[in-house]
C-alpha cells in the first residue's frame, strides 16, 4: 500500500473527556479503553522532557526531542512499556496567540515524522508555525520507537530481483516460499508483542502524545495511511478533536481494509502511469522516448528487457519498477525518471542506478518500515488465507493493470500467512454534531490512496469539508505544490475556517522537462515539496 511514503502548555485535563467512550456508545468502557484513559492521565501528569536531540535524528539545533510512554498492550497499561520518541519546534507567536501543538504523520505504516519540525524554517509554513508547536514522532515499532524487524536487514535489501508481470508457477511458488519466511521471522523477532502492532493501538497512542504534549484536544494533520488511523482516533475520541486535516485518504469502508483497497490501488496506478507516460511522450524533444504514450510503453519495456538480460549493477526488473513507481506516487520524479530511460538507451546507465539501486546505508530503515507496514496491515484485518484466492483476483486485474498488481500482491502476501490473531476493522464514523469541522484533501488522480476514499471518508464523518485537487495525481498534497490547497490547510489551521461542504482546486503546474544535458548546465528542475 506505501511506495518504495500533539500540544503545548500543560493544564488540567478534562478527565472525563479522556474516558469517554465512542461516539454513541452507552457501552461500557472495555479494558483497553481503561487503560488509554489512565495512561492519558498519568501522561498529562508527566509531560515529555524536551532537550538535544540525539545525533542519530540527524535534525539541527532548533528541534528538541523528548519521548512518551505508552504500554505495549492498554489492556495491561502498567506491563512492558514503549517509549515513542517525539520531536518539536515551538510556536513562534507570543504566547497569547499560540494554538497549541500540531502533530503530523506521513502514513506508511511504518514511516516517521521526525523530520516534521524543520517545516516551521520554509516560507509556506510561517503562518502555520507561529501558531502551532509542529511535532513529530516516530510511532510504535518505528526507528528508535521499540524498533520491529522482520529479517536481516542485507537480505531484504539483496538486489537485483525480479519483477515479471506475468509470473509463472514457479515464480509464484518461491514468492509464496518467501511470503511464509516472512511472516515467520516477523513472529521470531517480535514473539508475543507482534499483535500488538496495529492501527487502534496508533490512534490509542496519540491519544497519549495528546496528553504527553498538554493538550486538552487534538490538532492533527495525517497524510496517506495517517488518515486511517486518524479516522479510527476520531472513532475512538470524537471528543478529543479540536481540528483533523486528512490528507490523501485511505478508503475506511472495513469492507476494504485492506485486501480490496490494495486491489484497487493497483489499478488506480495503471492510470496513473499512463499519466507519466503522456506526460514523457508531450516531451519526445526532450527524451526521445516516444511520441505517445504507447511509444513510450515500449521504450520502457526495451528498459526492462535489457536488464533482465544484464542488471545494471544491483538494479535488476524489480529496481526499475519499483524507482518508476516513485513516479506514480509524485509528478516531481517525472523528469528524473524519464531521463534515466532516455540515458539508459543511449547506453549511459548511470542516472538509471544513481536513482534505483538500493542504498546500504538505508538498508535497515527500510527493513524496518516494511516490517511495521506489514505487522499493521496484516493485524489490522483478516486476509484471504488460500493463495488461490490471490492468484484469481490478481491474475484478473493484472490483465488489465499490470504495471503494478504483482509486485503490489508480493508486498502483502505475508498476511496470507499470519501468524498472529487478525483484527476486525474498525467501523470508522461519527454521529451528527459530535465532531468538530474537519478537513479532507485529495487529488483526483492520486493512485495510491484513489479519490474515493475521500469520498467515502466524508460519508461518514458528519461536517467534514473535502477540497479537491482536479486533474492531478500527486500523492500527499498538503504544502506542496498547489498555492489553492495550501490556502485552505492554512486557513483551516490558523483560522479555523473551511468551505461550505465541498471545494476544488485546479491542478498545480506540470513538472518542467530537463535532460540531463541541462541538469549538468545547471537549469534548475522542479522541486520536490516540502511534505
Amino acid at each position: 500500500m506505501r511506495a518504495v511514503a500533539l500540544y503545548g502548555t500543560l493544564g488540567s485535563l478534562v478527565l472525563s473527556a479522556l474516558v469517554a467512550a465512542p461516539a454513541g456508545s452507552a457501552e461500557p468502557l472495555d479494558a483497553e479503553a481503561r487503560g488509554v484513559a489512565a495512561v492519558a492521565r498519568r501522561a498529562a501528569e508527566t509531560p515529555i522532557t524536551f532537550g538535544r536531540c540525539p545525533a542519530s535524528e540527524s535534525l539541527p539545533a532548533s528541534v528538541q526531542c523528548g519521548t512518551v510512554k505508552v504500554p505495549l498492550d492498554y489492556a495491561n497499561p502498567t506491563g512492558r512499556q514503549i517509549a515513542l520518541t517525539v520531536s518539536r519546534v515551538k510556536a513562534r507567536a507570543r504566547r497569547a496567540d499560540r494554538q497549541g501543538a500540531l502533530v503530523f504523520n506521513p502514513g506508511g505504516p511504518g514511516a516517521s515524522s521526525m523530520y516534521f519540525p524543520m517545516v516551521s524554517a520554509l516560507p509556506g509554513w510561517k503562518r502555520i508555525a507561529a501558531a502551532y508547536d509542529l511535532v513529530g514522532y516516530a510511532p510504535r515499532g518505528v526507528a528508535r520507537s521499540a524498533p520491529l524487524s522482520c529479517q536481516d536487514p542485507a537480505d531484504f535489501a539483496k538486489a537485483p530481483t525480479e519483477s515479471p508481470s506475468n509470473p509463472s508457477d514457479s515464480y509464484k511458488k518461491e514468492r509464496i516460499a518467501q511470503a511464509q519466511a516472512y511472516a515467520q521471522g516477523c513472529a521470531r523477532n517480535a514473539g508475543d508483542a507482534l499483535p500488538f502492532y496495529n492501527s487502534i493501538n496508533n490512534a490509542r497512542d496519540l491519544d497519549v502524545l495528546r496528553a504527553a504534549l498538554g493538550e486538552k484536544k487534538l490538532t492533527f494533520l495525517g497524510s496517506s495511511y495517517g488518515t486511517y488511523f486518524g479516522a479510527v482516533y476520531a472513532t475512538l475520541f470524537p471528543t478529543h478533536i479540536r481540528r483533523m486535516v486528512f490528507d490523501s485518504v485511505v478508503n475506511p469502508d472495513p469492507q476494504q481494509i485492506w485486501y480490496r483497497n490494495n486491489l484497487d490501488q493497483s489499478l488506480a496506478f495503471e492510470s496513473r502511469w499512463q499519466d507519466f507516460r503522456t506526460w514523457v511522450a508531450k516531451h519526445d524533444a526532450v527524451y526521445h522516448l516516444g511520441s505517445t504514450a504507447e511509444e513510450v510503453l515500449e521504450s520502457y519495456e526495451k528498459v526492462r528487457a535489457g536488464l533482465t538480460r544484464q542488471p545494471a549493477g544491483t538494479v535488476g526488473p524489480a529496481q526499475l519498477q519499483a524507482a518508476i513507481l516513485k513516479a506514480g506516487y509524485y509528478d516531481d520524479y517525472w523528469s528524473s525518471r524519464a531521463t534515466a530511460l532516455s540515458e539508459y538507451l543511449k547506453g549511459n546507465t548511470k542516472p538509471l542506478i544513481e536513482q534505483a539501486a538500493p542504498k546500504p546505508e538505508s538498508a535497515r530503515g527500510d527493513e524496518n518500515g516494511n516490517a511495521v507496514y506489514t505487522a499493521v496491515l496484516c493485524n489490522d484485518a483478516a486476509w484471504p488465507t488460500d493463495f488461490g484466492t490471490w492468484d484469481r483476483d490478481n491474475s484478473k486485474l493484472a490483465a488489465v493493470a499490470p504495471f503494478e498488481t504483482w509486485d503490489n500482491a508480493w508486498m502483502n502476501l505475508p498476511c496470507a500467512y499470519w501468524p498472529a490473531p487478525q483484527q476486525k476493522p474498525v467501523d470508522v464514523r461519527a454521529e451528527e454534531g459530535t465532531l468538530p469541522p474537519t478537513l479532507i484533501l485529495a487529488a483526483e488522480r492520486d493512485a495510491a490512496t484513489p479519490y474515493n476514499g475521500a469520498l467515502e471518508l466524508q460519508r461518514r464523518l458528519p461536517g467534514s469539508v473535502l477540497v479537491t485537487e482536479k486533474g492531478a495525481g500527486t500523492h500527499g498534497i498538503a504544502g506542496g505544490a498547489n498555492a489553492c490547497v495550501n490556502g485552505y490547510l492554512e486557513d483551516y489551521l490558523v483560522n479555523g475556517r473551511t468551505p461550505v461542504r465541498r471545494a476544488e482546486c485546479a491542478p498545480h503546474q506540470e513538472p518542467n522537462p530537463v535532460s540531463l544535458d541541462e541538469r549538468t548546465a545547471g537549469r534548475p528542475g522542479h522541486v520536490m515539496p516540502a511534505l
